[in-house]
């Protein structure tokens, strides 16, 4: 018997919504990193992108645990001398809830050019509605 390593060509992609209505952030971004990956396929193969499509509708109504809102911090360097910048996740939930979730899914992948491939499969709206219709999702419950 061979082992079987599946192709570029070959991967069959599905399109996925996930209601984030109080879902707690880490878990629901776990279990969206392993979809955008392809672990869920039986013929998952590590070095080609077997992942699917996912859209994350509802997000700014993520549930945090603990002190998290408070506490935890966001936090990035603009580039320039002294511009280490931290934004409590609480006021980023506020002004930004797409970019949370998208960073935290982004930690969880691949720091490599098939992490940045996978990544391009993510689609997060902070409202219940999104524009991908036409692609027929199916919605995806944890």
């Amino acid at each position: 018997m061979k082992t079987f390593m599946a192709k570029t060509n070959e991967v069959d992609r599905k399109w996925y919504v996930v209601d984030a209505e109080g879902k707690t952030l880490g878990r629901l971004a776990s279990e969206v990193a392993k979809i955008l990956r392809g672990k869920h396929k039986p013929e998952y193969t590590p070095h080609v992108d077997m992942g699917d499509f996912v859209i994350i509708v509802n997000v700014e109504k993520v549930h945090l645990t603990g002190k998290k809102l408070d506490q935890s911090m966001y936090t990035y360097h603009t580039g320039h001398p002294g511009g280490l910048r931290q934004i409590p996740f609480r006021r980023m939930i506020q002004e930004k809830p797409e970019k949370l979730i998208h960073n935290t899914i982004r930690g969880m992948l691949p720091k490599t050019r098939l992490g940045r491939q996978m990544i391009k499969k993510l689609k997060v709206y902070s409202g219940p509605t999104h524009n991908h219709e036409a692609q027929k999702p199916e919605s995806l419950e944890f």
